[in-house]
């Protein structure tokens, strides 16, 4: 079970780095710098969440098998990391868009989406 939690985990890095490389071809290419700064801001915020997410859900899977204890799944820090992402943007407005950050933040959870519907297409 663990080797198709690993499978995905591989998946979504793949995807994500597919779509950080588009927006740093808009970021390069495009006047609206702002914007896929922000993109690119969420999306290295959301790439450290879903990292975290993997860590916390493996932690669990050894917790079900009594190798190891587990005490939560990392939600406050994930919220913690998408609030400092947001303050960053809100500190620096000329450099990053909110609005930006806040659909970079969900990447990781739209890209989730995605594969999951996919891979229930393909069954």
């Amino acid at each position: 079970m663990m080797d198709q939690y690993a499978a995905s985990m591989r998946r979504y890095v793949q995807y994500m780095l597919y779509v950080v490389a588009l927006f740093v071809l808009g970021w390069g290419f495009t006047p609206y710098d702002s914007m896929f700064l922000g993109l690119i801001l969420g999306s290295a915020f959301s790439f450290y969440n879903l990292w975290s997410m993997y860590t916390k859900m493996k932690q669990l899977g050894q917790a079900a098998t009594g190798e190891k204890k587990v005490y939560s799944i990392g939600t406050l820090s994930r919220f913690a990391v998408g609030a400092l992402a947001a303050i960053i943007a809100i500190r620096y407005p000329e450099t990053f868009h909110l609005v930006g950050v806040i659909i970079g933040l969900m990447l990781t959870y739209i890209i989730i989406l995605i594969d999951s519907l996919l891979q229930i297409r393909r069954l």
